[in-house]
């Protein structure tokens, strides 16, 4: 992993670890890059070459205006249309489990990329057993304001579940950070089980396996 960077103090904590886990002068392509935060922090952090795709036109509009070069597209059926090995990085960052099929989504990250970053909400965490097991009902956190019946999420999963999907699609894990709402990195390095409990959220680095 590089160096840690001094990033924005406003900078969301699973991008600042995204930048850090981007080799600088990559190529990057940006899978749901809302407002385009993260495509402008690794250009200026790494110097990145960026493109992103994303679903709100709205937010592709914002994106333009900040200079980023973005196109409007769904994760679910336009990755397809990407040549493979196109990017150093193909990056999903808090949209998986807003997707319809996110193992075909993330096969066509490791297609597109050499390298694909992902980074989602753990369903697994301490707070959200509890919350199920007291109350019967879909829990509600700061990483899962919204209620089930408004909620884009339509595939929650948990680190120990994305670790599975991971494997399923014959690719392995390079680097996994799980940490909390606060940014605080959790010190574990090796048990998914702790960091399944722990983690309010967590980033994966990924490769196909036996890639170089």
């Amino acid at each position: 992993m590089q160096k840690a960077l001094q990033y924005p103090g406003t900078s969301r904590v699973d991008h600042q670890l995204i930048a850090e886990m981007v080799e600088p002068g990559s190529r990057v392509l940006d899978v749901g890059c809302g407002d385009g935060a993260l495509l402008q922090l690794l250009a200026e952090t790494k110097n990145t070459d960026g493109r992103g795709v994303e679903l709100s036109r709205e937010k592709v509009n914002a994106c333009v205006m900040r200079g980023l070069s973005v196109i409007q597209g769904d994760a679910d059926r336009d990755l397809a249309d990407y040549p493979d090995q196109a990017f150093d990085y193909a990056i999903l960052s808090l949209t998986i489990q807003a997707t319809r099929q996110p193992k075909t989504v993330l096969e066509n990250l490791l297609r597109i990329g050499h390298r694909a970053i992902v980074s989602f909400p753990n369903f697994g965490h301490w707070r959200i057993r509890t919350e199920l097991l007291f109350t019967g009902r879909m829990p509600r956190t700061r990483n899962l304001p919204e209620p089930w019946y408004t909620t884009a999420d339509a595939h929650l999963c948990t680190i120990k579940d994305f670790v599975d999907l991971v494997a399923l699609i014959d690719a392995e894990v390079e680097q996994a950070v799980a940490f909390n709402t606060s940014g605080q990195r959790l010190p574990i390095r090796k048990s998914i089980s702790l960091q399944n409990l722990l983690g309010e959220k967590a980033v994966f680095l990924l490769r196909k396996r036996g890639a170089g």
